[in-house]
Parts: structure tokens; sequence; C-alpha cells
């Protein structure tokens, strides 16, 4: 989304039964999913809705290792129609082994997706390069995944926006959140750069600012902020499937044939070095030239015409915090460990039912609950090299797999 005028214009509000705080696409299906339910729902943002991660990602929904995947995978195909928008979404996912240990690894990873009942195709070289015509001829092989697909980030951000907006939710943008009144164990109202709204419950998913929010409630979330790159080409002829992974690279091709990637390295950030929309930076766009130039060898002579950079937040384990507090006990947690765009349907329904209900009724998120970080030591990050890069520091950089 490029502009505020992308929103339409709503009248001031005062507060509501329930506010999200984060406009990501985590924040805005919570909110879209309680709307739909007839809740009254507003989303606070400190800048623009989708600016950041949410609108600036690879796009994939294929996230086996969740307890929300199923419903991840149920609900994606529904999305358009559901929320009245287009989402460009488009089904499966190819993952693409450059040699034989790559693609013993993605057997390994799409096991759990067949475990539960979903199909996947072992691709030779040949059938490969029918599917995918850009990969080269030294390729090991391949994995057709029949399930999973992929999105448009900022076509999807501004569907469930419009959607929730269709269904009387309402959002303020650049409301930057500066603290939260809690009376009786609860938090009463959100104190912002507009002013003070009330609420009956209120839910956390600013991506990394989630965790400075919830310090101010006396709850320590564990997330380290990092800076993820994209990078996207000119247009390539149309592959008949553009949900294609493979190298630590994820990513999609656009309707229009632009091939759109990332995956690192990334670079880690402190707390209070959240500033939205840094410039990508050259090193980082190198590396995933490079390794796209390796997955995509027929594609090498394409030129890359633009690149994103946003901020995600990772968890110890990688897994997402989904969780309703005991104390305040009306606040809901929500960060999504740089998954947050896949499982968005899926999440935003749990979190709606958090809220509401204070339970999922249809995922077990107890392995997503906040106390399986209890007693985790303080230099968690440093034990895992999960600090600022500096010059003389270049292996303090994370690379997606």
């Amino acid at each position: 989304m490029s502009s505020e005028s992308a929103l339409r214009p709503q009248p001031a509000p005062k507060g509501a039964a329930v506010v999200v705080v984060g406009g990501g696409v985590t924040g805005l299906s919570a909110a879209w999913w309680l709307a739909q339910a007839g809740v009254d729902v507003l989303v606070l943002e400190k800048g623009i809705v989708g600016w950041e991660a949410s609108g600036r990602n690879g796009g994939g929904a294929t996230h086996a290792v969740s307890p929300l995947f199923r419903e991840e995978q149920r609900l994606w195909p529904m999305m358009d129609e559901l929320l009245g928008y287009p989402t460009e979404y488009q089904p499966y996912r190819i993952r693409v082994a450059l040699n034989e240990s790559q693609l013993a690894q993605h057997r390994r990873m799409t096991q759990l997706a067949v475990s539960q009942g979903f199909e996947t195709e072992l691709l030779d070289p040949k059938a490969l390069r029918e599917l995918v015509p850009l990969v080269g001829d030294t390729v090991a092989g391949g994995i057709f995944c029949r399930y999973g697909g992929h999105a448009n980030p900022q076509r999807t951000v501004q569907a469930y926006a419009w959607a929730l907006q269709d269904r009387g939710g309402r959002i303020v943008q650049h409301a930057a959140v500066h603290d939260i009144t809690l009376r009786n164990g609860r938090a009463v109202s959100v104190e912002t750069s507009q002013g003070s709204f009330g609420c009956e419950a209120l839910v956390l998913a600013a991506g990394p600012q989630t965790a400075l929010l919830a310090g101010r409630l006396g709850v320590e979330v564990p997330i380290a902020p990092a800076r993820a790159e994209m990078i996207v080409t000119e247009p390539v002829p149309v592959m008949r499937h553009g949900g294609v992974d493979g190298g630590g690279l994820y990513g999609r091709q656009t309707l229009r044939g632009n091939l759109a990637y990332g995956g690192g390295p990334h670079e880690w950030l402190e707390a209070q070095d959240l500033q939205p929309r840094r410039a990508a930076t050259s090193p980082v766009m190198r590396s995933l030239a490079r390794r796209m130039r390796d997955l995509f060898p027929k594609a090498a002579h394409v030129r890359v015409i633009r690149s994103w950079a946003g901020i995600v937040e990772n968890t110890p384990d990688g897994r997402p915090i989904l969780d309703r507090l005991k104390n305040p006990e009306n606040v809901v947690i929500a960060t999504m460990s740089s998954v947050g765009f896949g499982l968005s349907p899926a999440s935003g329904r749990a979190i709606a039912q958090l809220a509401v209900d204070g339970r999922c009724n249809f995922a077990d998120l107890r392995q997503l609950d906040l106390a399986r970080f209890a007693g985790l030591a303080a230099d968690w990050r440093e034990r895992r090299g999960w600090v600022p890069w500096s010059p003389s520091g270049a292996d303090n950089l994370m690379v997606e797999s």
C-alpha cells in the first residue's frame, strides 16, 4: 500500500470493545475476523498499514510446522471471496534442490505435511525443468507440493484493510502507542500520539514493537528484531507455477512475471533501532542476486529493478507467540516470528477467538504460549549470535533456510 489515500476516511473513534495495536497482516486479519463476528474493533497503526514487512515479503503461505497449518491451507483458497478483494493467491509450491543434500533436506521438510494428509510429488531434473524452465541443467531435482501457495503481500494488506472497513471496523494511522493504562488488572486504554483510546480487550500485534509494548505491562516477550530484504527483477516469461523456493531463498513470480525473492542474510537490530522503511544494502542485494542466479541460471541476464527492506521479529525457537495473558487478563500477545503473512488468515481467526473467548477452538495453541520461554537465559540473543552487525562481526547475520 503506497499512500494513506488507500484507506477510506472514517470518523475519529474514542475507543472500541477490542483495540488492536499493529496494522500489519496479523493485526488487520485479527480485526477483520472480529468485525466479521460483529465485535466493535479498532486498529491503531504507528505509520501506514502494511508499510513494514507485511507488505514487503515473499508472499508464501506454506507453514507445515505450525499448529495453524491446516487452517492456513483451508482458508487461503477462500480469501478473495471472503474479503471481497483480490489477494492474487496462487496454489502450490515447488522446492528446487541444487544438489542431493538439498533434495534430502526438502524431503525431510515436506514429510510433516505428508503426515497430515497433504500430497507431494518427487520431481526428477527433467520434470523439474518442465515446470520451472529457469532452473539450470545440473539441478538434482525437486519436490512439487500439492499444498501451500503464495499471494501478493501489498494486495493482501489492502484487501484486509478494506474488508475490515466494510464490516464497520476502524483504522487510525500515525497513532504511535506510548503507554497502556491498567486498572484492576486489566488494560483499559491505549495512549497514543493521537490521543487516548479506551478498550475492553487489547491485542498487541505490533511486530518487533510488541516486546516494547508488552514491557510496559511488566510482561517480557523475547524477540529479536532483524531487517529482512527482498529484490525484484524485471519480468521474465510467466511460469506455470510461480511459487518456487530453493537455495535458501523464498519468494514468488508475480502475475506480471517479476521474480521477487529474499532469504538473507538479515541484519540483527536492537529494540530501539526500529526505524521504518530502511533502505536495502548493497552487500545483501549482491548476495540475493548471486543466489537467485544460482537458483535460476537461465534468468541470470535479468536486471534487478527494485528492492525492499522491512523489519521482522524472531522468537528464540522461531515459532510465533499467540497467547492471552493472565495478567493483564484481557491482553492478547501476537507475534509471528517472521511467518506472519502466510499464516495470517488462520492466525487472525485464532487471535480473534483468544480476544473474545480466551481460547482457540480449531487448533491447539499450547506450543505457542508465552510460558514456554520461562527461565530463558537473559543473554539468549548473545548465545545465538543474534546481535547487531558490525564491520568486524560479519557472522552476526542470519540466513533464512
